[in-house]
Parts: structure tokens; sequence; C-alpha cells
């Protein structure tokens, strides 16, 4: 079955009740039992959702992984991963990754006694030599949260593989439509849901899907036992959002590559990260990592002015500023002082993350629309 057709249809089946197409809410805490111990599969809405366990089964088959587990949202997801490891632990990340990812690493797990390194996987030998007897996980993004460079999966779980470490990737960006890391060798693929699976900025969630039936028992226990569960409400709209993901996705893409392009040319623009440009120093590596380059840009302007910067983003029209991303409407967002902030300004500087950087999230508008809207922006 192909990805348009898993979308709409895989792990979805008519109400067996009334033979609604659409899978109902199943708006309950609790489920009436015949006998102590004997039900029909539900117990506590906490435990199970008929309406979760179809996204969950929706979201395993378009990953093509085995087990799909939502949580309440992408950093429920991230909290119920490291809850794996133990005191002493090692985990290595990605240096260029999102804001709160890196939060909830140094500022909550570290307290807790796992060890975390925070480098650059760009260059595959750069992890070779990190890697400690302590090393337990892997954990990188692609492409990477703002500045749009490319892991390649293929390389890093080689390398894991071989020392029975486990391998995470945030697929959030890329999307199960442009990218399957489980294919490429990873153990684990988490999501925010609340982004392009969504796809209209309605939804908070978090997914992770996987094939290991041990690791997704103990990250069903955790989601249990933890909590962080998404509501049927939730469960209903990501759904409904699936099913036109590939669509949106090839117009994100298509209307990404056109502003990427517009801007690379522009005068005032100094530098795009964008991994459909050829110019792209990993261009190559994505075309053959990913199927098409996603709705992610980023840019800075020529003489790294805080000011202008800060001017041009408050003189969108079409693009609007705020966090968040991977909704049909386009977004701006300014990554040092709202997705990034909590990262240190130094760390953030070592990775090239400048205070004047600008990310936008293209939306599936008309592009000559958006390429208008930052033409009179920028000026």
């Amino acid at each position: 079955m192909k990805f348009a057709t898993k979308a709409i249809h895989a792990g979805v089946e008519p109400d067996p009740t009334t033979g609604a197409i659409m899978t109902p809410i199943y708006q309950t805490s609790t489920y009436v039992q015949e006998s102590p111990g004997k039900h029909k599969g539900y117990e506590y809405a906490r435990t199970q959702n008929p309406t979760r366990t179809v996204l969950q089964n929706n979201l395993a088959a378009i990953e093509n992984g085995k087990h799909g587990i939502c949580y309440s949202s992408g950093l429920g997801a991230t909290d119920a991963i490291l809850k794996l490891f133990k005191p002493g632990d090692e985990i290595i990340a990605s240096s260029d990754l999102y804001g709160g990812t890196y939060r909830i690493m140094a500022k909550v797990f570290q307290d807790f006694g796992l060890k975390f390194k925070f480098i650059g996987l760009e260059d595959p030998a750069v992890l070779e030599a990190a890697l400690t007897p302590r090393t337990k996980m892997v954990w990188l993004e692609t492409p990477t949260n703002p500045m749009l460079r490319i892991v390649d999966i293929e390389a890093i779980a080689a390398i894991t593989r071989a020392r029975n470490i486990l391998l995470t990737v945030d697929n959030t960006f890329a999307s199960p439509y442009l990218q399957n890391p489980l294919d490429l060798g990873a153990d684990i693929v988490m999501h925010s849901v609340t982004k392009y699976l969504g796809g209209h900025s309605d939804t908070v969630m978090g997914a992770i899907v996987l094939n290991d039936d041990e690791i997704a028992r103990q990250l069903t226990f955790i989601q249990n036992a933890c909590g962080a569960v998404p509501g049927p409400q939730d469960c209903f709209l990501v759904l409904r959002g699936i099913k036109t993901l590939h669509l949106r996705m090839q117009r994100h893409s298509e209307n990404a590559l056109k502003i990427a392009r517009f801007l690379s040319e522009h005068p005032k623009v100094s530098q795009v990260n964008y991994p459909g440009l050829e110019t792209h120093p990993q261009h190559e590596l994505a075309r053959r990592q990913m199927r098409d380059f996603g709705g992610m840009v980023s840019f800075t302007l020529h003489g790294d002015s805080l000011p202008e910067a800060v001017k041009v983003m408050e003189s969108f029209q079409v693009f609007s500023l705020g966090e968040s991303l991977g909704g049909v409407e386009s977004l701006c967002t300014h990554p040092a002082s709202m997705t990034h902030a909590s990262i240190p300004k130094e760390e953030r500087e070592k990775n090239g993350l400048k205070d004047t950087l600008i990310r936008l999230s293209v939306g599936v508008e008309d592009a000559d629309d958006l390429i208008e809207d930052l033409r009179q922006a920028i000026g």
C-alpha cells in the first residue's frame, strides 16, 4: 500500500455500530465491565481509548513501524524516551536541535543523573570519537532546527547498531511523507504531532513509532504510569489532518523551494538555509535520504542587524509571527528569543544560530503572495 492510501485508510475501519466512516470521538473516562477484569479491551481512558488506538495504528503504518504510541505533546514523548535510561547513562544529541529538547535534557534530566553531550552530527566520524562505554542513545534531528542541516541517518545507524546503542530520530521537520528513519536504521522515531501531522495549528500532541516489542512495552507502560496522554478530541483532529498529509507536504515543499530561491537572490539576504537549494552543503544527501525538502526555511540579512531583522518580522502581512510550525498558514519565528531561547546564547552562536536568524514555516498559500510579502517586508 502506497503512502497516500495508508494515510487515509491504514488502521482505520468504519465504526462497527453505525458504519460511520470517520473514527468516533470516544469522549469517556471509563468503560463498563461485564465482571471484574472482564471487559472489551478498554478499562480506563488514561490507559486506552479507541480513538487514540486508531491514531496510534495509523501513525505506525505511515512510518513503516510496528508500534505507535501517542503522548500529550512532543516533549511528553521526549520525556518518555528519556525515562528509559538510568543515572550515569550518557546520551549524545545533535547540537542543532529544538530548544525544548535541549531544555528537558540539560535542565531537567541532567539533574536526575543522565549525562548529555551536544555535538554536531553531520560528520559521523565526530560521533565515533565522542562515544564512550556509558553512551546508551544518540538523538538527532534531520533536517535540524533551525539551521536545516542534514544528518546521514544510515551512517549514524551503522555506528550505533554496531555498539548496541539506541538511535532516536526526531522526524518532525520532514514528516513521514518525506522521510522514514526506521527504514534507514533508526530504532525510535519521535514526532511533535502538533506540527505537520496535525497540520492545522489546532492540536498539541507527540508520538513515538518503533519496531522493538520490549521497548514499546516500556514506553506504553510509561505512557500509562506517568499519564501524559492526549485526549480523544485531539486524536480525532490528528486523524483528520493525516488524511491530507501527502497533499499538504507537496505544497509546503513546492512553496518553500520557491521562497528559498527568491531569498537566495535577494540583495539584502546574506544566507539562506534550505536543503532543496543546490548550494546547500548537504543537498545531495538530502536528495538521497528524503523524498522532497520540506516547508522549513531560515535566513539572515546582510549586516546581521537585530533591529533590521525585527523590523522585517514586524512588517509581514501574510506570514504571522508566532511559535510553532507545520500548519497550513505561514509562520515566522525568531528562534533566539522564541523557540530556542532556553539554549544559552554562547551555545546558540557556537552552532551558528545568530540572534538575527529568521525561521519561516512556509504554508500552503499561493507562493506568489508569500514572495510578495517577503519582498515588501525585507524592502
